[in-house]
């Protein structure tokens, strides 16, 4: 299991901040965001340090997969599926990322928008 690195969610990984788990497996850590933009707001993110999906390599093929099943399984347990919800992830200053750790928002339980801003 890696530490997760320097940011914030790396804290989070090492048990070093709390943080409200949802789930977890050998690989990745979802917890619900501290300022929720809908009624279930849940971060998912890989145990090792990828700063965005644009800086992952062939080798984490697999890890962004089983992010991705994870988050709709979370997705499930949560009750979203029958009425919708998102899956986002940001990339860069302009996409709107605020830590340099890959991490996938769930949001739902409201209606979304699009364009999303």
């Amino acid at each position: 299991m890696s530490s997760g690195g320097d940011t914030i969610f790396g804290k989070i990984i090492r048990r070093e901040i709390p943080a409200q788990i949802v789930h977890e497996t050998e690989h990745v850590l979802a917890f619900r965001d501290i300022s929720p933009v809908a009624p279930s707001h849940i971060l998912v993110i890989p145990k090792k340090p990828i700063s965005s999906v644009a800086s992952a390599g062939p080798a984490d093929r697999e890890l962004l997969g089983e992010l991705l099943l994870e988050a709709a399984e979370i997705a499930r347990r949560e009750g979203l599926e029958a009425d919708g919800y998102r899956i986002v992830t940001n990339i860069g200053s302009f996409g709107g990322q605020t830590v340099p750790h890959l991490h996938l928002h769930i949001i739902g339980g409201r209606q979304c928008h699009w364009p999303p801003g």
